[in-house]
């Protein structure tokens, strides 16, 4: 049975940083492509970073480029994404996602990513 489980959401101040992490059970994460999404409280999923199988290859959504990284430790089957001089607008439910039938991540397109975690609550707040 496929899962992922993400962890490392809380509660931070403006400025300060997280890491998530997204760790599946069932598969190996370096053989497909991930991605990391968020929801706020009344608006759609969003697409904000993503790692294909080359792990060289990723993207981001344009507000989060240069304070978001989204990295791979193959030992450990486990995704991350930093998240560096967070600002109160990146409060969300992050989730991460694998695409099972594809080698190359987007942040476009919730409905291409076949498995999803159950989400980590991040806040930013002072």
């Amino acid at each position: 049975q496929v899962q992922l489980v993400e962890s490392g959401g809380g509660l931070v101040q403006p400025g300060g940083s997280l890491r998530l992490s997204c760790a599946p059970s069932g598969f190996t994460l370096e053989h497909h492509a991930i991605g990391w999404f968020r929801q706020a409280p009344g608006k759609e999923r969003e697409g904000v970073a993503c790692m294909s199988v080359n792990e060289d290859i990723t993207d981001y959504v344009d507000s989060v480029k240069g304070r978001f990284t989204v990295y791979r430790d193959n030992a450990k089957n486990t995704v991350y994404l930093q998240m560096n001089s967070l600002k109160p607008e990146d409060t969300a439910v992050y989730y991460c996602a694998v695409d099972v039938d594809s080698n190359y991540c987007s942040v476009v397109g919730v409905n291409r990513y076949d498995y999803w975690g159950q989400g980590t609550q991040v806040t930013v707040s002072s």
